[in-house]
């Protein structure tokens, strides 16, 4: 069941966002939190420090998964999603960060790689809150629109718009990898509670697609309607179409 929040604006979004994650920490022993990159969840990130330095939040005991990464980065890298959540969180709180695991986009077996961490979820009992953003074609993850989406980690190829919205980030758009490793939809609807989190006009579309009856690959984020947990929290912006 998906329950849709609409707030003023962003800040006020990633606050609610940050205290929802601040419930399953303070309310689950050794928690298991799944993470999402990108501009989205920024400022749930940086709510969340400011609560550890607040001393409202200890990580101590906290484990995280990580959706995606891109093939073919290292984890040092300036534009790798790992190198991300070491900026943006893991460097600012007390979490043990041999607990904090993101794909490994250098693996020599990719295929494996995703086996693998399937496996390692399973292993840490399952995500106890999964955070995931949203693409204005519906993706999560880098579950692009398609006739058929797979269901566990696996390696996707990246669409056109999605390298192009990436390219931002890169100094030129040759420099975007093609592919990335990613968490399927069934490995996210596993998930035992969700939170999507989308601001601006143009996810307006994707989230209006998350309220009628209706279900389709060609617009992976409708899948989380089988979920029973999911929380969509928006700007007004994201909102304008409901």
């Amino acid at each position: 069941m998906i329950t849709i929040k609409v707030f003023e604006n962003y800040d006020e979004l990633s606050a609610q966002a940050a205290e929802m994650f601040k419930e399953v920490l303070n309310t689950t022993e050794n928690p298991v939190l799944g993470l999402a990159t990108g501009s989205s969840p920024e400022g749930l990130y940086k709510a969340l420090v400011e609560m550890h330095k607040n001393k409202e939040l200890d990580f101590s005991n906290v484990s995280t998964v990580n959706l995606d990464e891109y093939v073919g980065l290292s984890g040092d890298h300036d534009q790798s999603y790992r190198y991300f959540m070491n900026t943006h969180l893991f460097d600012h709180v007390n979490i043990d960060k041999a607990k904090t695991f993101v794909p490994n986009g250098l693996a020599q077996d990719l295929e494996q790689e995703g086996k693998d961490y399937d496996q390692r979820i399973k292993d840490l009992g399952g995500v106890d809150l999964q955070v995931l953003g949203i693409g204005s074609n519906g993706h999560i993850g880098f579950n692009e629109p398609a006739e058929k989406l797979v269901l566990g980690t696996h390696v996707e190829d990246l669409t056109e718009s999605t390298i192009e919205a990436n390219s931002r980030f890169f100094e030129t758009r040759d420099d975007v990898p093609k592919r990335a490793i990613s968490m399927g939809l069934g490995t996210i609807l596993d998930a035992k509670k969700i939170i999507l989190v989308a601001s601006g006009k143009s996810k307006a579309e994707a989230i209006a697609s998350l309220v009628d009856e209706y279900i389709t690959t060609q617009v992976p984020a409708t899948l989380l309607k089988l979920h029973p947990d999911v929380t969509v929290l928006v700007d007004k912006e994201a909102a304008s179409l409901l």
